[in-house]
């Protein structure tokens, strides 16, 4: 269970879950394993 609250740190001092980052990856057009990114996010 995550809060979703915002933090610079690695454990959020709320819910004591781990942080995910908070910038996107870089895109490239020549990405071979976009789809498979894509489709991951959405499971």
């Amino acid at each position: 269970n995550n809060c979703k609250r915002y933090t610079l740190k690695d454990v959020c001092q709320i819910c004591n879950e781990k942080t995910s980052i908070a910038h996107p990856p870089k895109f490239s057009p020549d990405d071979k394993y976009i789809r498979y990114r894509i489709a991951d996010k959405y499971k």
